[in-house]
């Protein structure tokens, strides 16, 4: 089967949409990340919700991420660290976007998809997660100091 650029585009979205829920899910219950792969790889990628199906995610992508996060957490947790204000370190953020932080920091480590692409493709997931019109500002924010010490060259 070929999958489409455009399809490809749409999983590896879902991928990152996954690996956030994920990094979450792994904070809150204290699940590895082999465990956690696991189950979303089995359960989770493709299953149908109250009658809505979630796309399949790029397996290679979400694993990416997620070995990555879990990997390099330490250096990706400063780098937010220094992309917050002061008085807000990661520890203090809600799980959600730390988990959201993580998944981005994998991405703009690995060095593969353009800066620009790696937020707004996170940005569009915050808004997803969010009931708060400010949150997806906060987080272009963050990631956009992120991006630019990862990759000052591309800005």
């Amino acid at each position: 089967m070929t999958i489409s650029n455009n399809q490809l585009r749409k999983m590896k979205s879902a991928a990152r949409f996954y690996a956030v829920q994920a990094l979450f899910q792994m904070e809150a219950s204290g699940q590895t990340v082999d465990q956690v792969i696991r189950e979303f790889e089995d359960h989770r990628f493709g299953a149908t919700y109250d009658d809505a199906e979630m796309i399949e995610g790029d397996l290679k992508t979400f694993r990416s991420l997620m070995e990555a996060a879990v990997n390099e957490q330490a250096a990706i947790d400063q780098m937010t660290d220094r992309a917050l204000v002061a008085k807000w370190p990661i520890a203090r953020i809600d799980p959600t976007c730390r988990a959201l932080f993580r998944a981005a920091g994998a991405e703009f480590k690995n060095g593969q998809t353009p800066p620009k692409v790696v937020i707004s493709e996170f940005v569009s997931v915050s808004e997803a997660f969010s009931h708060d019109p400010k949150e997806p500002k906060f987080v272009n924010a963050v990631l956009d100091h992120m991006a630019r010490e990862a990759h000052p060259d591309k800005f």
